[in-house]
């Protein structure tokens, strides 16, 4: 007997939707890897003329169909929402394991954001003694005016943290790992549990680690803070941050705020950062290998006092290190000091030649060299700045990827000079 027309035609759109679900242009089944996101995560091909890349949509406003259907396609004025900086939120929510994610102007935007969004007059904050030189200072010097406390503590022991917490009070805990410029590590899931244990929320500015390095949210903490102008961008080409959230709740009040701010990422910035960090797990992997090995040169080397990057044995928190860093990857930063004080470490900051710049920055392809005192973190108050360690002749750097023995020759003539 012949089956039913019905019947028929049932099977032949089973088959056809085996067929829709294998063709070109959908996805593999299952969870990407990381290298893949870094590529992939958030973008889709231009449905209007397929183009791979996102367009950048450098417009204003964005006309309504009616006032019924306002805000329909999601879009009304790019201070509000944009459509390429939401596929770059996209695409960091992705990295980050994140309900959210909200782009900013610059790192410190996010930064003030944060602080603006869950602080109020009365509120007290349990900031990290060491960290960017922007946030201390902001803390310092915009938010303490408005009535709200901060203990400056440091995290490399969890109870530190603790003990500086303030029941009902304490709002937000700010943690940095691993520190600028001391390299000096937070046990994200300790901080995090704390954190819970007494209904606080918890960001982590996770600059230095990039998403490679560590997850925050994954260890537990509320919010993920970057500077995309680092090894998100990698370039030296923009200025940026972003802040990956928990849940859709703080992702939301975070958008609110910054509309009330304007404190927005262009769109022109988003699309450059977009395919900057395509290459960000190819670039990281070639700084964190010249980092081995230039801070392995520099702990051999007499003129030396002592160097500090995570993968040598000789870190002092190498155990936390090994145990919190993905696949072993400590990322492209060093730290150092050479004998002779202040002035030696100077000299060698001025007479370090190509491939080194001596500049601001960090993170990017150019492999650079920063005096924090007298850049980053000369607005930190002095005795702060060297309670943390950060003397006068304190060196920050930043490995890129030229060749390790190209970069080598140069602090080897630089330090022999001295």
């Amino acid at each position: 007997k012949k089956p039913r027309l019905p019947s028929l035609l049932k099977k032949r759109k089973s088959r056809t939707n085996i067929i829709q679900e294998k063709m070109s242009g959908t996805w593999i089944p299952g969870d990407l890897g990381m290298d893949t996101k870094l590529v992939h995560a958030g973008v889709s091909p231009d449905p209007a003329t397929g183009a791979i890349l996102t367009p950048i949509v450098q417009a204003t406003t964005f006309v309504q169909e009616s006032i019924d259907q306002y805000m329909a396609k999601g879009y009304s004025y790019t201070r509000t929402t944009n459509p390429t900086v939401h596929v770059l939120e996209e695409k960091v929510a992705a990295l980050e394991n994140a309900a959210g994610a909200c782009c900013f102007s610059t790192g410190m935007a996010a930064t003030v954001t944060v602080m603006s969004a869950f602080l109020s007059q009365g509120d007290h904050c349990v900031l990290t003694d060491c960290s960017y030189g922007g946030t201390n200072r902001v803390a310092r010097k915009q938010f303490m005016q408005y009535g709200i406390e901060f203990s400056f503590v440091d995290f490399r022991d969890p109870a530190n943290v603790e003990k500086a917490v303030i029941p009902g009070k304490t709002k937000l805990i700010f943690s940095e790992t691993p520190a600028n410029p001391t390299l000096t590590l937070t046990d994200v899931r300790a901080i995090s549990d704390i954190a819970q244990k007494y209904n606080i929320l918890h960001v982590c500015d996770a600059t230095f680690a990039t998403p490679l390095m560590l997850k925050p949210i994954d260890l537990g903490a509320d919010m993920s803070l970057h500077s995309t102008t680092k090894y998100f961008d990698g370039h030296n080409m923009t200025v940026g941050g972003t802040v990956a959230s928990k849940t859709k709740e703080i992702d939301e009040r975070l958008h609110f705020v910054q509309n009330m701010h304007g404190n927005i990422m262009t769109p022109h910035t988003a699309f450059l950062t977009l395919q900057a960090c395509k290459t960000m797990a190819i670039r990281c992997q070639k700084q964190a290998d010249n980092a081995q090995k230039i801070a392995e040169f520099l702990q051999a080397h007499p003129k030396v006092d002592w160097v500090k990057y995570p993968g040598l044995a000789s870190f002092p928190q190498k155990e936390l290190a090994d145990k919190q860093h993905n696949n072993g990857f400590h990322g492209g930063m060093i730290a150092c000091e050479v004998k002779g004080g202040i002035a030696a470490g100077r000299k060698l900051m001025d007479s370090a030649q190509r491939p080194w710049s001596l500049c601001e920055n960090l993170g990017a392809v150019e492999s650079i060299i920063t005096c924090p005192s007298v850049m980053t973190h000369a607005n930190m108050l002095k005795e702060d700045r060297l309670k943390v360690g950060i003397s006068d002749g304190f060196i920050r750097i930043s490995c890129g990827i030229e060749d390790p023995q190209d970069l080598i020759a140069s602090l080897k003539i630089a330090l022999d000079q001295i």
